[in-house]
């Protein structure tokens, strides 16, 4: 799985690091979510997909 979030659309709300640690990141000065693991495994499809479904401005995008 690849994993990219769009930093235009990023608007930092944070979904994504709770729904999926480990693969986003979001520092207290940050302005949009870094992603810390671009292609994590498929035991994390399930917490990425639901971070992607979380992201209130579809910024995340995640594919085969």
């Amino acid at each position: 799985m690849k994993v990219t979030v769009d930093k235009d659309r990023c608007e930092a709300h944070g979904q994504c690091v709770m729904a999926a640690e480990g693969v986003f990141a979001l520092g207290d000065d940050d302005d949009v979510v870094t992603v810390l693991d671009e292609t994590p495994g498929e035991d994390r499809r399930a917490d990425v997909e639901h971070a992607a479904a979380l992201c209130p401005v579809a910024a995340i995008k995640a594919g085969d």
